[in-house]
């Protein structure tokens, strides 16, 4: 053993550059000018933290955002006092007050959340906005296009709920060759036909940029403002966003022959020197990122982290609070200087981390832990 770490300090830490997230959603915006760029910050804003990412992006000029539930939408009109803030899903006969009082704006998803916006509309003498989804094709949520037919003849009802917008939501966007786009497009098309006046929206952030058509009035981006993938291995133009590392805890050296981790999963093929990094799946590090013992190592080699300039694997499994690196191939004097091992940022995109896993970037940021320190930067460069 040659270093242990103070236990007064965080072990694991994210850092956010909100600066990046702002350009990204601006550079987005060049991708359909004719339209408004929204941004979807649901989820913790992918696990980068609601209120400072909206905050920045509301001083930039972001006028539209996209939270999954009522409580997220509490949360981002508490920083974004004039924005739009549009709520995908859950809207009750208990919750429905909290829209009208919070000014949140629900997507309707069926006709008996129709009949809930319309009642309580009713029943204050105040219609507020709502927008309107229409299902295209996904099958998952979203007014069937009979539905939407029917609603579109009945104008009492339609003018009763007061819809500001009509969206629906791509399946494939991720596939820029997928028939589907087309089908979905075309579907949409038709529903606006149907509805005109109504401010249009269909592209997430694979959408923006699948191809051209797609924009309409306003996109939702949300993964490319943080920097990962959305389109299948093309991370397009987007700056990286987040650095996550893990300090190293630990250096041992360790015999040929002797096992690593969990399980004893992993042999060591020759005298090693191994670091042990606070992180683990407490803090946001899969357990399936594991260089050996489980099963997707037959598919998929296991995660790296970086240091001193170099890529090192994961060994064993990933436990609660730590996880290993083989990193007998860094030269010690570099080594003994070295306090963190990144596991995603600049060095390893997280969408490799993602690969590792057998999963997707969403997860990983979305799966980011409490106990993962988060820290901010605003460079506005570029801004």
């Amino acid at each position: 053993m040659s270093k242990v770490a103070s236990p007064l300090v965080a072990t694991s830490r994210l850092t956010i550059d909100l600066g990046s997230i702002v350009r990204n959603w601006k550079l987005l915006g060049l991708f359909t000018p004719d339209a408004a760029t929204g941004a979807a910050v649901k989820a913790n804003a992918y696990g980068m933290g609601l209120e400072p990412v909206t905050a920045a992006l509301d001083s930039a000029g972001c006028r539209h955002f996209f939270v999954a539930t009522p409580g997220e939408g509490i949360r981002t009109r508490k920083v974004a006092a004039n924005a739009e803030i549009f709520v995908l899903g859950g809207l009750t006969r208990e919750n429905a007050a909290f829209y009208q009082e919070a000014g949140l704006i629900p997507v309707l998803n069926d006709p008996g959340e129709i009949e809930i916006w319309a009642e309580r509309c009713r029943q204050t003498g105040n219609r507020k906005p709502c927008a309107l989804h229409f299902d295209t094709g996904m099958n998952r949520l979203g007014l069937s296009e009979s539905q939407a037919l029917q609603l579109a003849a009945d104008k009492v009802r339609l003018h009763s709920v007061s819809p500001v917008l009509i969206m629906s939501h791509l399946a494939c966007a991720d596939d820029p060759q997928h028939p589907m786009i087309d089908r979905q497009k075309q579907a949409f098309d038709r529903l606006r036909a149907v509805f005109p006046g109504f401010m249009g929206s269909l592209a997430n952030s694979a959408g923006i940029l699948a191809q051209e058509g797609l924009g309409y009035d306003l996109t939702r981006p949300g993964i490319a403002l943080y920097g990962a993938e959305a389109i299948d291995s093309t991370v397009g133009p987007m700056d990286s966003v987040a650095t996550f590392e893990a300090r190293i805890l630990q250096v041992r050296h360790a015999k040929k022959g002797e096992t690593v981790g969990y399980g004893a999963t992993h042999v060591l093929a020759r005298d090693s020197v191994i670091a042990t990094v606070g992180a683990g799946y407490g803090d946001g590090v899969p357990r399936a990122a594991s260089g050996d013992g489980v099963a997707l190592r037959a598919q998929f080699p296991g995660a790296v982290g970086h240091v001193c300039d170099k890529d090192v694997p994961m060994i064993g499994r990933v436990s609660m609070d730590s996880c290993m690196f083989d990193v007998t191939d860094i030269p010690a004097a570099q080594l003994e200087k070295a306090e963190w091992i990144e596991l995603f940022g600049e060095n390893v995109a997280v969408d490799d981390l993602a690969r590792a896993c057998g999963t997707i970037g969403y997860e990983i940021l979305t799966g980011m832990r409490e106990r993962c320190e988060r820290s901010y930067s605003h460079d506005p460069s570029g801004d």
